[in-house]
Order: structure tokens, then sequence, then C-alpha cells
């Protein structure tokens, strides 16, 4: 491994000593969170850990998951005990972006559902406010998306269509990206709040007041976030 990589899995692996047996647990999506996934795989496969379920959040990490041999279950009515994720940005609060990967709603609806959800990530996503470096995701449904792409625009955000190449990328739900760009600091929750009111939004990026803790590797350690102090 090289570059960020090493950090993104001490992250995970801290995470993953909260998993414990006959849990079912929310399974993240992206490069740091591939890493909680292969490590409760190993621990599955050794016999350190016994009748753990997953709840995936993508169609990758459920695949990832099967490669594994970590059973997979649909979202229960309870919601899962534990949820383990990465994020793109996080404040000292605990309030995150996630979704540059596309999977931002079925994140939430994981992260929201858990018990205690907790974040992951590497040095460089810390920040002292929200966007930053990342811009805000905001899953769209297709039809009218140029409107709702306007109206967010009459926030003060600069949404761009998220393509690659010259193709428009699809979420697992086949709905459009708009990765809103914000002049920081934010007032997030008022942010968030009108973002969810404009029709044809599904969901936005902005995790605000979800997260338990977040595990930042450092090439110092690994740094605890509680929101309220910061331990090595």
């Amino acid at each position: 491994m090289t570059g960020l990589e090493p950090l993104k899995r001490l992250a995970a692996l801290q995470a993953v000593t909260h998993v414990q047996n006959a849990m079912v647990v929310g399974l993240g999506s992206g490069s740091t969170a591939r890493y909680a996934i292969e490590a409760i795989g190993q621990r599955l496969a050794s016999g350190q850990l016994r009748e753990v379920s997953g709840v995936p959040t993508s169609k990758a990490s459920a695949a990832l998951a099967r490669s594994f041999g970590i059973p997979l279950v649909e979202l229960p009515v309870t919601g899962v005990t534990l949820a383990i994720d990465g994020m793109d940005e996080v404040t000292p609060e605990l309030d995150a972006i996630k979704g540059l990967g596309g999977a931002l709603t079925r994140e939430k609806i994981v992260a929201a559902s858990a018990t205690t959800f907790i974040l992951i990530g590497d040095v460089s996503k810390r920040v002292n406010h929200l966007a930053e470096k990342a811009p805000i995701p905001v899953e769209v449904i297709p039809f009218g998306w140029r409107r709702t792409a306007e109206t967010l625009r009459q926030l003060g955000l600069l949404p761009r269509l998220r393509r690659e190449g010259k193709r428009e990328v699809l979420t697992d739900n086949h709905n459009l990206l708009l990765d809103c760009r914000a002049e920081p600091p934010l007032e997030t929750s008022s942010l968030a709040d009108a973002i969810s009111r404009i029709p044809g939004v599904v969901e936005h990026g902005l995790f605000l007041d979800m997260a338990s803790r977040a595990y930042v590797a450092t090439p110092e350690g690994v740094l605890t976030l509680t929101g309220r102090d910061v331990s090595a």
C-alpha cells in the first residue's frame, strides 16, 4: 500500500474493534470502508467473530462483502447496531460531507438507522468547516434536473453534473448527482433543510449530528474525534 492507503486501513481497523458477535453492521462504501469490510470478513473466517451480518450501502460494497464471506441482510425494521463508513470531510463537531463515491442516499439511510455510527478516514479529511475542500453531493432524479440545479444555485451553491467522460454518472438508484461547491463557513443546518425541500432532490451529502465518533489516521497514530475532544 502506498500514499494514504495505510492510514485508511488503520482507521478502518480501529472502527472494526467495535464489531461484536451477532451484530448487524452497516457496511459503508468507498476506498476506506473497503478495509473495514475486509477486516470483518477476515475475522469471521478466523472465528474471531461469529454470526455477524452486514447491510451494504451500495452494490459495490455488497459485492465486496460477499467476496469476503460476510452474510448480507436487508435493512431490518429495527435498524443496525453499528454502521462504519468513510467520509469526504469531517469537522471537529463530527459533521461530515459524504457521497463523492455516489452512494450517499443508501449511506444516509443506514447511518440514520444505526445505534452507533462511526466515521473513518485519513488526516486529509479533517476540516474546520464543511465544504473547505469537497463539494456537497446532491442526488437528484433525472426529470427536470436542470431546474433542480437552478434552484440549488438560488441557495448560493454552484452545482455541476457529475460525469465520467461524456456520460452522466448514475447512482445505484438510477439517479443523477450534482456536486455543489459552496463558500464556507456555511450555516449547515439551514442549508441542509433548504436542499431537502427542493422538489427533485432525493438526498444530500451533509451528514449532520449523526456520527458518534470518527477515527482519523495520521502518520503519528489514530485520532479519536468525539465532538468534544480529540485523543490519540
